[in-house]
């Protein structure tokens, strides 16, 4: 059950947001009710709640106050749908750059209303979970978020296989059943940038990255993707018989460019790649998006591939040809595969001196992954260019192609020497969520292939890696899980033999007894009754 907590100085109001719905039929558990922020905090604290519907007027701790102090002490969740009863312009432009969920005048509040915000929250919840399914432990390297891991291989071509893409993508729960896909690539530009300190334009970005996905998504079926604290994509499906879909994107687009104006004084421009008909064909979109987008402007903030001048940015620099190498380099931390490789790419762009605006693109592509695949990225790469005033996004100002092959040159050694120290710890990391993936879903077939695309590594590196870190093979590891498992199930739920083999996967009843004696010395038979007897003769 998800955990909500109700806060609000007026106990008819906490009574009145108890009865309005019926929260078990959702899914929800109201764990306790606050007067004020303060004593709100204290049981956030203790009880953990997803989900924190706040009064914004308060004493002791305003609603305000409490949503920013939990965002410094525990991040994006809980998540706050704001209550008030002031439908003051400021407060809403507050609550927002706050990240509250939703903003809801008492005045007008409804159960309807007030379900819709809560689904919404819900929505926002499992797209979070799944962001940070395999979070890491303090002060440890992490696997980062398979979400966004996903959608950087999606947008680049870097799946070894429609097989590995389709496991991933249910394992995500992400269904891409629609008959036509489009991608943009985009980025916010504040209008007053002197006046925020990097915490302050941080927190603008999330701010209109947040508003700008809740008014697309009300256009249809769009994945937004953050690519850096400015840049994001995004990847829009709709249906074959959707003759409107480029209007519809374009539509939404202009409604998002004029809220993140009006709200944050932020110009929102993106480039829009052509429309095609297979999820794995996305990438084409995406490269032709990053092409138009390179044409934007603020007289003309959304420009299409098509609208591009015939020539003008073909030839793109593709990095899908060093995919193999790209992707070992960033998953397995092999930082010789990663030095020849951005070597490679590096005397690639040198050659071509006259092509900028291609050189600019593809280092940039090459950013968003190490930020999205490594661990760590954004801080990695912030000590790496810690020297620069604008950081990595420095690689934005670069003038000329000489200048770009000179940062991909500092990235690269920067990278290199970063990972080496890293390796061992992140490896463990790795075998360490892998086990927590088979122990979660030991009670279905599991193989090797799947669980390797699952975590996006080669079979073979994770077999490897597997046995090295274990000192036991993959195989074997899952089968003593499995009869691990068995053994409760036979004594805890007094199942029969040939069912316990069922639910685990085993092939059969006599298969199952014959792997079980081998890992137990015993028949499951045996080790049955010889719990039975053990009570008795004590």
């Amino acid at each position: 059950m998800t955990k909500l907590l109700i806060v609000d100085d007026e106990p008819l109001v906490q009574i009145g947001i108890k009865s309005m719905l019926q929260w078990e039929e959702l899914g929800i558990e109201i764990c306790g009710t606050a007067m004020n922020g303060k004593a709100a905090l204290e049981m956030i604290r203790q009880y953990q709640p997803q989900i924190v519907i706040t009064d914004i007027k308060m004493p002791v701790m305003n609603g305000l106050e409490l949503t920013k102090t939990c965002r410094e002490e525990f991040g994006p969740i809980p998540l706050f749908i704001i209550l008030t009863s002031y439908e003051e312009f400021s407060l809403i432009k507050e609550a927002m750059s706050c990240q509250a969920v939703d903003y809801l005048v008492k005045l007008e509040l409804d159960p309807p209303s007030l379900k819709t915000s809560v689904e919404k929250a819900m929505e926002r919840l499992e797209e979070l979970k799944a962001r940070e399914s395999f979070r890491q432990a303090p002060g440890q390297p992490t696997l980062l978020s398979y979400h966004d891991k996903f959608f950087m291989r999606l947008l680049h071509n870097l799946f070894e296989n429609r097989e590995q893409f389709s496991i991933q993508a249910k394992d995500l729960g992400l269904a891409f059943s629609d008959s036509r896909y489009l991608a943009c690539h985009g980025e916010f530009i504040s209008r007053s940038p002197s006046l925020l300190d990097a915490s302050g334009q941080m927190n603008l970005y999330s701010s209109s990255l947040q508003m700008m996905r809740e008014i697309l998504i009300r256009y249809g079926g769009c994945h937004v993707i953050s690519l850096d604290k400015t840049r994001f994509a995004l990847i829009f499906n709709f249906q074959e018989n959707d003759a409107s879909g480029v209007q519809t994107v374009t539509a939404a687009l202009d409604n998002a460019g004029a809220m993140v104006r009006n709200y944050f004084n932020v110009q929102l421009t993106a480039g829009l790649g052509d429309v095609v008909d297979d999820p794995l064909c996305i990438s084409l979109s995406y490269q032709e998006a990053r092409q138009a987008f390179n044409l934007c402007s603020e007289e003309d903030p959304f420009v299409s591939f098509m609208q591009t001048a015939a020539g003008s940015m073909k030839n793109a620099f593709n990095l899908s040809v060093f995919k193999e190498d790209l992707t070992r380099a960033f998953e397995e931390f092999d930082t010789d595969a990663l030095y020849d490789t951005l070597t490679a790419i590096s005397q690639l762009f040198a050659a071509n001196p006259q092509r900028r605006l291609q050189t600019m693109d593809g280092a940039c592509s090459i950013l968003y992954l190490a930020l999205s695949l490594l661990p760590e990225g954004e801080e990695l790469l912030g000590d790496i260019f810690a020297a620069s005033p604008d950081g990595y996004r420095s690689i934005y100002g670069m003038k000329d192609v000489f200048q770009i092959v000179q940062w991909l040159e500092l990235l690269r050694d920067g990278l290199c020497e970063a990972l080496k120290t890293r390796r061992k710890t992140y490896k463990d990391h790795v075998i360490l969520n892998v086990q927590k993936y088979i122990i979660n879903h030991i009670e279905e077939r599991l193989t090797l292939n799947e669980i390797a695309a699952v975590f996006g590594l080669s079979p073979n590196y994770l077999s490897t890696l597997f046995k090295k870190t274990c000192s036991m093979g993959f195989s074997e590891y899952i089968t003593q899980r499995k009869i691990s498992r068995t053994k409760s199930l036979l004594l805890e739920q007094d199942l029969k033999i040939y069912e316990a083999a069922d639910r685990l996967g085993f092939e059969s009843a006599f298969y199952f007894s014959k792997v079980f004696k081998k890992v137990e010395g015993i028949s499951p038979r045996e080790f049955i009754q010889a719990h039975m007897n053990t009570p008795e003769e004590s």
